[in-house]
């Protein structure tokens, strides 16, 4: 059951960004609802993960607006460790700290930015490792773990810091199918849970099943956009029909 959706979380209108003379996106718009669940899909260079840098400051823009919960992020003097508190992003590559436990992974930035109780942060620390199954891995090392194993720990650290908004870089590309299962049943539990996500993704079924609103990028530009339902029964631009004929 699709959840109702509110006023725009995540909104970005002409955004444009180069590198050199590379130019990535080409005036991108796109908007997604408080509680809302979205998904980018398109080939390999078409911006997609640019689009999420942007989103998260990682990455200025050339031109356009982006607005994220409640913050201006293009503005010139955006306070980015707010923005980052509300704004959590979690990679296909898992950025573990190898010499330190999972708890100590999950628990620092909490401790070390946000200057929170050490009590109160490993008390969430561990309900979130057991949300995401690894509550028995505490103690353990990222080496020891698997690579679905160490995408969750990596979305329990992200999820530690509290975000208001959840964006997912092709978190399932490097696992193997039965691990792909394991970490976006749990990316679907936090959307169930009314996290504002968006997510790029090649997982065409997980965007037909979960997302509310899928964006096709081709060229960095968004070609075509709809409600997941809509989006896959009758996609109109015959680059979509074309990409979709090629992964469904």
């Amino acid at each position: 059951m699709k959840r109702e959706l509110h006023e725009p979380f995540i909104e970005l209108e002409g955004v444009t960004k180069a590198f050199g003379a590379n130019q990535v996106l080409c005036g991108v718009d796109l908007s997604v609802g408080r509680g809302e669940v979205a998904c980018i899909i398109g080939p390999s260079g078409s911006g997609k993960s640019t689009v999420l840098r942007c989103i998260n400051a990682l990455t200025p823009i050339d031109a356009g607006r982006i607005r994220v919960a409640g913050l201006q992020v293009d503005a010139a003097h955006l306070d980015a460790q707010a923005l980052r508190q509300r704004v959590g992003i979690v990679f296909q590559g898992y950025n573990l700290f190898p010499h330190r436990t999972v708890l100590q992974n999950v628990t620092m930035a909490p401790l070390q930015v946000l200057r929170r109780p050490r009590a109160e942060v490993e008390a969430q620390a561990r309900e979130l490792l057991a949300r995401v199954r690894l509550e028995d891995k505490l103690h353990a090392y990222p080496g020891e773990l698997s690579g679905g194993q160490q995408q969750r720990v990596a979305i329990a650290r992200s999820l530690c810091m509290r975000p208001q908004v959840m964006l997912f870089d092709e978190v399932t590309a490097a696992l193997d199918p039965e691990t792909v299962k394991e970490v976006l049943g749990v990316i679907q539990d936090i959307a169930a849970d009314g996290m504002t996500c968006l997510l790029v993704t090649h997982e065409m079924r997980f965007a037909r099943e979960v997302a509310d609103h899928v964006y096709f990028m081709d060229g960095g530009r968004v070609v075509e956009h709809a409600p997941a339902a809509d989006f896959f029964a009758e996609p109109r631009d015959p680059r979509t029909r074309a990409f979709l004929d090629k992964v469904l």
